[in-house]
């Protein structure tokens, strides 16, 4: 229940179920659900802190969902399961420890695999979260708003694969992003987005792209160091001035 020990377990998941639908010529299917837990915050060590998706949305074949509460989970357990191919659900621990005010329905129901949710929408900048960093972009998003300004704020779900449409057609409004992830910053989910949006957006951003992650450092144990570690709404306020300003 640690993404951190994927070591242990990778050539299971990397060569072996990522591969095999292609190199069966479509005759076999991995209809395999991985449940893993990811995030720092809760004073466990570098070895039990982290996140670490983006290692998995590096491999074809590996779909990769991120819930960020209680809706987004049913949702996405059931796509899961249901789905002929391997997904990994990646559970961040501090979200199991916050009580949420949403509807959560007794019926079945699935959330598509690669598809954003838009929670908040809005003009002045782009707020992308991804599971526990999406409900600081919705923390920042009501003081931003306080302070007269009209951000939207994108619940990205899936990492792998992933709903660029959405990103781009909400920075084609915005024309200014805020990628906030928790993973570490070098070759990230959050630097994929800033490339993606530089690429096919360049001429008409306002600003360049801002990345909120955490330093390209291992989580500390100390508490107050894993504090300053991680992001936090705070960040995600100043870096929103910073490309609306």
């Amino acid at each position: 229940m640690y993404v951190g020990f994927l070591g242990v377990c990778a050539d299971q998941i990397l060569n072996n179920a990522a591969k095999m639908h292609y190199m069966f010529g479509g005759k076999v299917n991995i209809p395999l659900t991985i449940v893993t837990g990811t995030g720092a915050g809760t004073n466990s060590a570098a070895q039990h802190s982290e996140t670490a998706y983006s290692v998995f949305t590096h491999y074809p074949g590996l779909k990769c969902v991120v819930p960020s509460g209680p809706y987004s989970v049913k949702g996405l357990y059931a796509a899961a399961i249901r789905d002929d191919d391997p997904v990994i659900i990646f559970n961040n621990r501090q979200l199991m420890g916050i009580r949420f005010d949403e509807h959560v329905p007794e019926d079945p129901y699935t959330i598509p695999i690669g598809k954003a949710n838009v929670a908040v929408e809005g003009s002045d900048v782009t707020l992308v979260g991804i599971g526990y960093t999406t409900l600081l972009c919705l923390q920042a998003s009501q003081d931003l708003q306080a302070e007269g300004y009209s951000p939207e704020v994108i619940d990205l779900l899936s990492v792998s694969p992933m709903d660029e449409e959405t990103i781009l057609e909400s920075v084609r409004k915005t024309r200014k992003i805020v990628i906030v992830d928790e993973d570490y910053p070098r070759c990230s989910v959050a630097a994929d987005i800033s490339a993606l949006v530089v690429e096919e957006l360049f001429d008409i951003l306002d600003a360049p792209p801002k990345r909120v992650t955490p330093p390209h450092t291992s989580v500390p144990y100390s508490r107050a160091l894993e504090t300053h570690w991680l992001p936090n709404k705070h960040k995600v306020i100043a870096a929103a001035h910073q490309v609306m300003e």
